[in-house]
């Protein structure tokens, strides 16, 4: 992490890990990619490695951010998918250039059509956004229990019943609250 600016919270899929770059949505949010270079340092953590990043670029991403998660969210509570979310992604899609490639390990990795082209980068995460909200992969979305997060999720956990966007902060933080309540209210202490 650079000094100064909030860890990013990391996940498995690429789009909904996306959404988490702005967290506390319902609370007080936390912005973790504030400037082009934060862009730049996340994308380089999902193997989407760019030169560089303009602050439009960083427009451009919060735009699909937002669209991404407004999609997912309309997903998880099964209501129709807002429309102009759904364009917002296609764009992103079809602007895109960069291709699936196999590594000698047998992972999928993607290749940009060039190290400065955020856009390229964008359309990758717009083409994961489209596989889980379409249903294309083995999962379903959900939303963060959190009252303060309730940032979509993709819930591959055997039983699908999971809770919490990161049981590392989500749920960690819940858990703490419901503990220190009981304890209050079993001790009679005002803590």
């Amino acid at each position: 992490m650079r000094a100064g600016f909030p860890d990013f919270r990391l996940g498995t899929v690429l789009a909904t890990s996306f959404t988490g770059t702005l967290s506390e949505r319902h609370g007080d949010a936390v912005e973790r990619i504030p400037t082009p270079q934060r862009l730049v340092d996340w994308l380089a953590v999902y193997d989407l490695a760019v030169d560089s990043c303009t602050p439009a670029q960083l427009d451009l991403a919060r735009e699909l951010r937002e669209s991404i998660h407004a999609a997912a969210t309309a997903a998880a509570i099964q209501d129709a998918l807002p429309a102009s979310a759904v364009q917002v992604i296609n764009d992103r899609s079809v602007q895109g250039r960069a291709a699936a490639v196999l590594t000698p390990e047998g992972e999928r990795r993607w290749r940009l059509s060039s190290a400065s082209r955020v856009e390229d980068a964008l359309g990758v995460i717009a083409a994961d956004a489209i596989s889980i909200i379409a249903g294309e992969r083995d999962g379903r979305l959900a939303l963060c229990a959190s009252p303060t997060c309730q940032a979509a999720f993709f819930d591959t956990s055997q039983s699908r019943t999971r809770k919490w966007c990161d049981m590392n902060t989500c749920g960690n933080r819940q858990k703490k609250a419901r503990f220190h309540a009981n304890y209050r209210k079993n001790t009679g202490s005002p803590e």
